[in-house]
């Protein structure tokens, strides 16, 4: 599935309230800038029974206090190394999932600090990470962008 038909499978299958699909057309844009980036349409995502994405915490070689949350997102069932256990362990699966939907869900997954996308299984030590805070904040500026302005209010670009 394209991008394009990504994002209209997200507005879609929105909450019909005539809110929140105007709000997933809004945010399209950012979601697509950051899907572009990324190599593949759809990523493998670990997840439990329950279709909870399984996180790994991080520790800082150097600090070993500060730790994040991140999911790892492979191109394909056979990128996953074999020590992610999917596959092995019947408690684990791996989820095939359009980009676009995995970014739009990290804006909502607060104990997740990044998602880390995978090309291929010999690069699995080296992905591209997606920040769940530069997510929000590539989406707020677009939400800002988009903001309809009172007839008296006066733009906050103008010199």
């Amino acid at each position: 599935m394209d991008l394009k038909a990504q994002i209209q499978s997200l507005i879609d299958n929105a909450p019909q309230d005539g809110i929140t699909p105007k709000l997933v057309a809004a945010i399209a844009p950012a979601l697509s800038a950051i899907a572009q980036k990324l190599h593949h349409p759809q990523y493998h995502i670990l997840q439990n029974l329950d279709e909870q994405w399984v996180l790994t915490t991080l520790s800082n070689r150097g600090n070993p206090q500060e730790e994040k949350q991140v999911i790892y997102a492979f191109p394909t069932l056979q990128d996953i190394p074999t020590s992610y256990s999917a596959g092995l362990d019947p408690q684990v699966i791996a989820a095939p999932i359009p980009v676009t939907h995995i970014l739009f869900q990290l804006l909502a997954l607060e104990p997740v600090d990044s998602i880390v996308f995978f090309d291929t299984a010999e690069s699995n030590t080296n992905g591209i990470e997606v920040k769940r805070s530069d997510l929000q904040h590539l989406v707020q500026q677009q939400l800002e962008k988009n903001r309809p302005r009172s007839k008296g209010e006066v733009p906050p670009d103008i010199a």
